[in-house]
């Protein structure tokens, strides 16, 4: 039997942008998906802090080291510009393998740099 296991998580991320003209998805700078472990296209949770909305949808590479958190697509409805997020990307493993994974956290400052 496979469980899901927290694999990576940026942590309070302010939102940059909502763009509802897009197609779908979630864009974020390039540099915070390589210290988390993301992937282009992999499939994340977002979890809103400030409305309690929570979400799924997969990831778009942002330009380094710009501080990108873009909602894009019906993911605009449900976070503005300014708000907090968790985006959490998670793994199927057996449960032996799991007792041994260590996500990747990742903490930002309110501009989006990491602090830790």
């Amino acid at each position: 039997m496979l469980i899901q296991i927290c694999k990576s998580k940026i942590h309070k991320a302010k939102i940059t942008q909502a763009r509802l003209d897009y197609e779908g998805s979630i864009t974020i700078d390039s540099k915070l998906m390589e210290k988390a472990g993301l992937l282009p296209f992999e499939k994340v949770q977002v979890v809103n802090l400030n409305n309690g909305e929570r979400f799924e949808t997969y990831v778009i590479k942002g330009r380094p080291d710009s501080g990108t958190i873009c909602l894009n697509g019906p993911a605009a409805r449900l976070g503005q510009t300014g708000d907090e997020v968790i985006i959490i990307s998670y793994g199927c493993l057996e449960p032996k393998e799991a007792q041994k994974v260590k996500p990747k956290l990742v903490y930002l400052d309110s501009k989006n740099r990491i602090i830790r």
